[in-house]
């Protein structure tokens, strides 16, 4: 213990707020950034943000399934999140008949409430082991070192976690390698759907409105957390009762005003604001733009299908909605960048630290060996992106590849009939699961563009060798639309993995001529092969020589200016994090000014009957109109308030983080960025910077009015001042 405290000591001197960007380890907030926060207002005391002996705020926050965060919002257990963290959880539950996607669904006793997939985990503790590592790695660089911190970080993870007690345990690496803490979690995983809104109010304005502001989308789920008798996790039963939390928010029913403080807690997933200027130019240059193609013809194929029938929207929702999210982000983050000349902003600043360390043998090096790794990288750089988001955007494809594992132990000569029994039943398994959630006609067309496009874009020297070659002899020249197309209906026609009677026949005699000659895995085999076998290694080799030199340049940046050093804060890394700001107002361009609220005016005039976007409940607009708010109006406006803005920082991994008042009362639920600000993975705007909000109240009515569920609301604690 007295280390770690130690430590904390030594990293505050290093961690300092400017503007409202950071997100700060809520158990470092120390002297230094509280003061910063109660400058803008908070009324909390550092003991109940965060108590290593004590329930504290942070065991209302959690981690929700596998990417997003989720609030405990009452003494039983009850979680709110976003609409679109419980997307998938909610299209699984749902069917043709009970819809609960389209419809809307809210569970009026406990026994109504629906089992999930999904796992919640809430963070027991942290401790520092950065000597530790450190010691361990001593000098070592490159693929030794990659590899010998793996090995220590698996040792930690082992040594804290505790199975028994469902407790996992996960080192993350902070300041690019210079620290490390372990972040000790325990899991729950018997999580039920309790309530969500029809989708045209969870997800209100679609792709359009996505990472823009003015918004008006209900993006809220409503989940419980179960557990055994005395608060243990344990898997579904129906002998499991709600979770008694530590902790769980207040709900203000005040609302907000122009320059409220505002405190976000919750998990960010990644950002990199550390980045190189090489960094920035590759990833505009090649990188966003080339995923951002390719996802936008796998949207274009999937929507068409979609649009078709219910039950075909209901089993590409949840993909779709992933693709779709960061489509848009990396086309407005490559804006971003280029606007405002990050790239250049970059460039500056190395500039004067290659100056500095032109005499200090530790760090002179960094930038010239930089420059050579990503000279030798950038040719293939385009290829992995269209591995990712090209061959392995097609699902078909996707599954095929993972095929090569049955494909290692059908072709091992020493292989047992048990090896091969238990390689095809994983196999069987997998298949299964991939056809439940399988379109094939969007898939066929997904996988014709993607091969066209791969050919087209890729170098030819990097292609599979006789790939397309024998695709010419077969099918016609593979520069037309037309001979993908053809191809494309004919590996789908042809392969086994899409025709029950074909693989049931493979199950009974595996064998790897079998697999190898199926056309599916044959093209899926093709490319992975090519791609390990030739540029796999490469891309290794230049992630490890990254990873090496971006620890160095920012060691050596702290060094350099410990003044600037002090204003540094660690990249996220999908720990818990706090950020704290204000609601405000923002001007994105000349003449335009945007208020930091919307209204239930605004919502009406973007409603649009029987759109696919922004489309209405009939309820909903009949209460609108009646102007039937219940006591959830907002006073002074006299209107219901749909979502709020702030200055906050945060990122994907946020999304459904409570947005908390000075008092630590929710008031609103994380759900986006905005548009003007999408650099923000990389370079944080001060003065751009806004993060979209669900008013608390909008959920509530919700819930209540339009919902009719007027019993959850009466478990929440209210409060009003």
């Amino acid at each position: 213990m007295k280390r770690f405290l130690v430590t904390i000591v030594l990293v505050l001197s290093l961690l300092r707020s400017y503007a409202d960007e950071g997100m700060w380890l809520p158990m470092l907030l120390g002297q230094q950034v509280y003061a910063e926060m109660q400058k803008k207002g908070i009324k909390l005391t550092p003991e109940q943000l965060y108590s290593i002996n004590k329930a504290s705020l942070k065991d209302a926050i959690i981690i929700f399934g596998g990417g997003c965060t989720g609030e405990i919002v009452s003494d039983k257990g009850l979680i709110f999140t976003n609409h679109h963290c419980g997307y998938g959880a909610i299209a699984a539950a749902s069917s043709v008949n009970n819809n609960y996607l389209r419809d809307g669904f809210y569970a009026k006793t406990l026994n109504d409430e629906i089992k999930t997939s999904l796992s919640v985990q809430f963070l027991v503790r942290v401790e520092d082991v950065t000597k530790e590592v450190l010691d361990s790695l001593g000098t070592l660089l490159g693929a030794a070192r990659a590899q010998k911190q793996n090995q220590v970080l698996a040792a930690i993870n082992a040594r804290f976690s505790n199975p028994a007690a469902s407790l996992e345990a996960r080192v993350s690496p902070l300041f690019k390698g210079n620290q490390f803490l372990v972040f000790v979690y325990q899991r729950y995983k018997d999580v039920r759907l309790v309530g969500t809104p029809p989708e045209s109010v969870g997800k209100f304005g679609g792709d359009t409105d996505n990472w823009e502001w003015p918004r008006h989308t209900g993006d809220f789920a409503i989940f419980r957390v179960y557990a055994t008798a005395d608060g243990q996790p344990a898997d579904y039963s129906e002998k499991n009762v709600p979770l008694k939390p530590k902790w769980f928010l207040p709900v203000s029913m005040k609302g907000v005003k122009d320059g409220d403080f505002s405190m976000i807690w919750g998990y960010p997933g990644s950002t990199n604001r550390y980045e190189t200027s090489l960094g920035v130019k590759m990833a505009t240059d090649i990188n966003n733009p080339t995923l951002v193609e390719l996802r936008d013809m796998r949207l274009k194929y999937m929507i068409a299908e979609m649009q078709k029938s219910a039950a075909t929207k209901l089993k590409l929702a949840s993909s779709f909605a992933s693709i779709a999210n960061y489509w848009k982000f990396y086309d407005g983050e490559t804006k971003q960048l280029l606007k405002y000349d990050v790239f250049g902003q970059k460039k500056a600043a190395e500039a004067k630290f290659i100056s500095w360390a032109s005499d200090k043998p530790a760090y002179a090096a960094v930038f010239p060996e930089w420059e050579k790794a990503y000279a030798a990288w950038e040719p293939y750089t385009k290829h992995r992106v269209y591995m990712n988001e090209g061959i392995y955007g097609s699902p078909l494809l996707a599954f095929a590849s993972s095929l090569l594992q049955l494909e290692s132990v059908l072709v091992k000569t020493n292989a047992t009939a048990a090896d091969v029994k238990k390689a095809m039943d994983a196999a069987s398994a997998s298949r299964q699961n991939f056809l439940e959630g399988h379109d094939a006609p969007s898939d066929r067309n997904i996988l014709g563009m993607a091969l066209l496009m791969y050919y087209r874009n890729v170098a030819k020297e990097q292609h599979p060798i006789g790939f397309f070659e024998n695709v010419k002899g077969s099918y016609g020249d593979p520069r037309e639309e037309a001979t993908w197309k053809k191809f494309a209906a004919d590996v789908f026609s042809k392969t086994m993995i899409l025709d029950d009677s074909k693989w049931n026949l493979f199950v009974q005699n595996p064998n790897a001529v079998q697999l190898q000659e199926d056309p599916a895995f044959a093209v899926a085999s093709a490319f992975t092969k090519n791609w390990n076998s030739k540029f796999l290694q490469r891309f290794q080799e230049f992630t490890i020589k990254n990873n090496d030199l971006g620890r160095l340049y920012l060691k050596g940046i702290m060094e350099m200016n410990p003044a600037a050093a002090k204003k540094m804060y660690p990249d996220a890394t999908f720990t818990m994090r706090v950020s704290y700001g204000n609601v405000k107002n923002y001007i994105p361009r000349d003449a335009v000014r945007y208020d930091f609220v919307t209204t239930s005016r605004g919502l009406l005039e973007k409603y649009k009957p029987g759109d696919y976007e922004f489309d209405l409940p009939e309820k909903q607009i009949e209460l609108l109109k009646k102007k039937d708010f219940g006591p959830y109006a907002d006073p002074i406006r006299k209107d219901l308030v749909i979502g709020f803005i702030t200055t906050n920082d945060i990122t994907g991994g946020n999304s459904g983080s409570p947005v908390l008042d000075a008092n630590g009362h929710l008031i609103g639920l994380a759900f986006d960025g905005n548009y003007e600000a999408l650099s923000h993975k990389i370079a944080f705007d001060k003065d751009l910077n806004r993060t979209i909000c669900v008013d608390i109240r909008y959920v509530l009515w919700c819930i209540d009015k339009l919902g009719g569920a007027g019993h959850l609301i009466k478990e929440l604690k209210l409060v009003r001042q």
